[in-house]
């Protein structure tokens, strides 16, 4: 799953840079933190946490979210995630408008299930699933 966040936290900031300002290509993710799995009323979940630094050197929360699987038939089950995504602080954030971050962080949180529900489908990942081709 960290391999997971880098990628779509990657994709995310090469998105604003493109869109609002070059400064937020430089931030990067620092730190990946998962919770414990937990189950509740038929749900497994997990909490996760990207932390990353900003251009100026200073680390901020970009996502706390909760990635969820839930039973979704006798062999089907849905992966979804609830949470919130934050654009880099200062310069590379600024004159960011509220559609810009909603367009960003649906590409970021969508790269990320992406990733993660091919790593559940073959756990050798993207690159098992290509070689198999």
């Amino acid at each position: 799953m960290p391999r997971a966040c880098e990628v779509a936290y990657g994709e995310g900031i090469a998105g604003l840079a493109e869109l609002a300002d070059p400064a937020a290509g430089l931030t990067r993710l620092a730190d990946v933190c998962l919770e414990d799995l937990s189950e509740t009323d038929d749900c497994a979940h997990i909490v996760l946490q990207w932390e990353a630094i900003a251009a100026d050197g200073r680390l901020f929360t970009a996502l706390l979210a909760d990635l969820m699987l839930i039973p979704a038939g006798d062999q089907v089950t849905a992966l979804s995630v609830t949470g919130a995504y934050w654009p880099p602080p200062g310069r590379a954030g600024a004159g960011l408008c509220q559609a810009m971050v909603r367009r960003c962080a649906t590409a970021v949180i969508g790269s990320f299930l992406d990733s993660v529900a091919c790593e559940l489908v073959h756990p050798a990942g993207v690159a098992g699933l290509l070689a198999a081709r």
